[in-house]
């Protein structure tokens, strides 16, 4: 995987200095969106769960629009399978905690990702897997940030056990992207959006999610 390109855009207050930087990520979360999540933990959680959920239809949107390239659907069926195993297992503990399933606002992340996507093949195709693997990414190491920062031991362990899965499913959307494009293609493209997925975050929303 390449290292994360540089930004000439400014950044905002980064988390501490012992966090370790993610590939692909331009800037680091601040450490205003960890006090954020730890303050309404329990939105977050079910943001959690709405993210796993999204997080499998993406995969099976991928595999149903590129249905005869057979590395893409074998990954994919991984993928797809292990989100909503997480799902599942976020559902229970918001069922433990006594947090009914209900819809969330959407905030501006996962919009703005999207409308960055080219709509001409084979463009579509790279600039999808990219973008899943840029918010894959994000999501490991937020996944870290609440696993280090949680006083409750039990969640932050939980949050712990997701990381190695969430490394490995933006592991696979590189794959995918250099096993289909020339690497200097992907390489181009992933630091244009990398920048563009770091401006997404660099205004704090209003609205505690895990992408926010």
């Amino acid at each position: 995987m390449p290292s994360a390109p540089a930004s000439t855009t400014p950044q905002p207050t980064i988390a501490p200095r012992d966090t370790p930087k993610i590939k692909w990520l331009v800037t680091p979360t601040s450490i205003a969106w960890i006090d954020q999540a730890l303050a309404n933990l329990d939105t977050v959680l079910l943001d959690h769960s709405h993210c796993e959920r999204k997080a499998a239809g993406v995969a099976l949107s991928l595999m149903s629009r590129y249905p005869s390239n057979e590395k893409l659907v074998r990954e994919l069926t991984a993928i797809a399978r292990e989100e909503l195993e997480h799902f599942e297992q976020v559902n229970r503990i918001l069922q433990q905690r006594g947090v009914d399933l209900a819809p969330l606002p959407a905030p501006p992340y996962g919009g703005g990702l999207k409308a960055l996507v080219r709509r001409n093949e084979p463009d579509r195709m790279l600039d999808l897997l990219l973008v899943s693997g840029l918010i894959e990414a994000r999501s490991h190491e937020r996944l870290g940030l609440l696993a280090d920062h949680l006083p409750d031991r039990e969640l932050a362990k939980f949050y712990r056990s997701l990381m190695a899965s969430e490394a490995r499913h933006y592991g696979a959307y590189w794959v995918l992207a250099t096993t289909y494009f020339e690497r200097e293609v992907v390489d181009a493209r992933l630091a244009e959006l990398a920048i563009a997925e770091s401006e997404l975050l660099a205004t704090l929303h209003p609205e505690p999610r895990i992408h926010s």
